[in-house]
């Protein structure tokens, strides 16, 4: 069976990402977050390391050089700025929803990490993605114009007059249609596309197939760090 909804704003996906995005929402809409397992099993809550942040203005060049190298250069450069502008405001967000970074002497703790010049980076203990994103998913829990619908999986989009008009989904054995004024792909985590992975199996990016399908141009995806994959030997 074909059942219709309507909703103002689909989110497809519960990671940090969907998340954040849902609290920033106003709450006249009506919002609908889609996963296709439990909520709390995204790749956000796997991330073991730290987030970083812009120290200070003066920080800005090293932190863009260190960003751009990591990248090969490659990267958006107005992807990579807006990434720094933004993250000092973000952090005072994340806080706000209750996040615990690691402080010392009640002053957050900064480490270094990676291809970082300095220390630039938050950390929860090594559970940084479940801290934070645990944090988000109970404020969104508290809010009263958001659903979570847990166990749906996104099939395609519903396209008309050349632009998105909402979704279809599987939720059990119904087949839904969905449909939106703005619906939001936050289904980043794409672990379940390698054949070794460390990460969650159903995690596949599905905006990347719905995308192709759709003959969209991903010219814009920035990179793909190493967590998604493993090293994989057969024993002899």
């Amino acid at each position: 069976m074909n059942m219709k909804e309507y909703y103002d704003v689909i989110i497809v996906g519960t990671g940090a990402a969907g998340l954040y995005c849902a609290l920033n929402l106003p709450e006249r809409k009506k919002v609908l977050l889609l996963t296709k397992q439990k909520a709390d099993q995204s790749d956000s809550f796997l991330a073991q390391g730290g987030i970083c942040v812009l120290r200070d203005d003066e920080d800005y060049d090293s932190y863009f050089e260190d960003t751009m190298r990591a990248g090969h250069y490659e990267n958006r450069k107005e992807s990579v700025d807006i990434m720094i502008r933004s993250s000092r405001e973000i952090i005072e967000d994340l806080i706000g929803f209750g996040v615990e970074f690691e402080k010392q002497d009640g002053e957050l703790a900064y480490t270094r990490e990676g291809a970082h010049s300095r220390p630039r980076i938050l950390y929860h203990e090594d559970i940084t993605g479940k801290e934070i994103t645990s944090k988000l998913l109970a404020a969104v829990r508290k809010c009263p114009n958001v659903e979570i619908r847990e166990f749906a999986e996104m099939t395609d989009i519903i396209e008309e007059n050349g632009r998105c008009a909402g979704i279809t989904a599987r939720c059990g054995d119904e087949l839904l249609e969905i449909r939106a004024e703005f619906t939001v792909f936050a289904s980043g985590g794409i672990g379940g596309r390698y054949k070794h992975s460390t990460n969650y199996p159903h995690l596949t990016g599905d905006a990347l197939t719905v995308a192709e399908k759709h003959g969209i141009r991903l010219e814009h995806l920035d990179y793909v760090q190493i967590h998604p994959t493993t090293l994989y030997s057969e024993k002899p």
